[in-house]
């Protein structure tokens, strides 16, 4: 009994060593099918985004176009611009049907800058001439329902200065037939030596 106990201690230590010496093997052999199964599903997915890369165009913003008219082809829309010196007209100026005693009537298109209308509003109003004065541009529309006109600044010009406002268009600040510009012709502020 004694030598029976004795090789079956032998023969399950055999058998243990087997075990232990066998699992790394099998250890490395799995740990290399998974990084083979990593390696072609990353392979996959490179070659699935460049797919998808060459059928999707780059997605970048794309500027809207300038909106212009054909001038020699369109017929001019009649505008009614109203200016006053130190400030905007209040909405209820615009009551009633009634409207303020300083108007100018032009002939212009949608593509008119600011700038453009500024020139105008000049050549009507000699005081407007004057230096250092800035033009406040504002648009005033009837309400969707009851209620007072409304009066939406839209940019200030300033003669002597260029800047991007000047390029904002009757378009561009969703002016609409039937509205009204209203102009604030401001003095400005000295500041150091000058305007």
């Amino acid at each position: 009994d004694h030598f029976v106990k004795m090789a079956d201690r032998k023969r399950r230590s055999k058998s243990r060593s087997r075990s232990r010496s066998r699992s790394p093997r099998r250890r490395t052999d799995r740990d290399r099918d998974r990084r083979s199964r990593d390696d072609a599903d990353q392979s996959r997915r490179s070659d699935r985004d460049v797919r998808r890369a060459d059928r999707e165009p780059d997605r970048q913003p794309v500027p809207a176009p300038v909106f212009t008219v054909d001038r020699e082809k369109t017929c001019p829309l009649l505008l009614r611009v109203f200016f006053n010196f130190g400030r905007h007209h209040r909405p209820d100026d615009f009551i009633r049907g009634n409207t303020p005693a300083d108007e100018l009537q032009i002939y212009t298109w949608k593509d008119a800058t600011l700038r453009e209308l500024m020139t105008l509003v000049k050549e009507a109003s000699p005081e407007a001439q004057r230096r250092g004065l800035v033009f406040s541009f504002a648009v005033v529309f009837p309400p969707k329902g009851s209620g007072l006109f409304r009066v939406k600044e839209i940019g200030v010009v300033d003669p002597f200065s260029k800047a991007s406002v000047d390029s904002i268009t009757l378009h561009s600040s969703r002016f609409q037939i039937g509205d009204y510009i209203d102009v604030a012709i401001i003095q400005q502020r000295r500041t150091g030596g000058g305007y």
